[in-house]
């Protein structure tokens, strides 16, 4: 498999119909757009049809204007069994002013899927530079924290009375 099947790039146009209320890029359109560029990256690297199982951190550092080209650079940071986490790179330029800005970085773990809907095997993502290595470790500490965020999260919800009482009694 060649190493370009590990990434992807999309540029889009944002145009008016892409507006929210207040004359920016609606932050829905853009996660609809990450969804896309995640799959095509993934189902790219694994050759399967693939699923979003969980996004992570997106956070809009800046707005992004109608009239912007914004590209989206895709990675495929680690492979688990049948996962694979895309980090996603948002990149906002305005083009009469020939600059760019970071506007966001997120991570999608997306599942491979058979013919049946199972998940199915994926190929490891070879490491082969420093780089890889860097996003391959960081992507595994993400993977362990969000299990914690998960674990917190059911127990929050199973002992939320319970809590919000021992946070009543602390002191303010």
């Amino acid at each position: 498999m060649p190493s370009s099947y590990r990434t992807l790039e999309m540029t889009v146009l944002m145009t008016p119909d892409t507006a929210n209320f207040a004359g920016s890029v609606h932050g829905g359109h853009i996660l609809k757009l990450l969804d896309q560029v995640a799959f095509a990256c993934a189902s790219r690297f694994s050759g399967s049809y693939v699923v979003t199982a969980s996004v992570d951190q997106v956070v809009f550092h800046e707005r992004i204007h109608v009239g912007e080209l914004v590209t989206f650079l895709a990675s495929v940071n680690y492979t688990g069994r049948s996962s694979m986490e895309i980090g996603i790179r948002v990149v906002a330029e305005r083009i009469t002013e020939r600059s760019q800005r970071h506007v966001l970085t997120c991570y999608f773990t997306m599942v491979a899927i058979d013919a049946e809907g199972r998940p199915c095997a994926v190929q490891t993502v070879p490491i082969e530079t420093p780089e890889q290595r860097r996003r391959w470790a960081a992507a595994t500490l993400r993977r362990e924290l969000r299990k914690e965020v998960e674990a917190r999260s059911l127990e929050i919800r199973a002992n939320a009375e319970e809590l919000l009482s021992e946070l009543d009694n602390e002191p303010h």
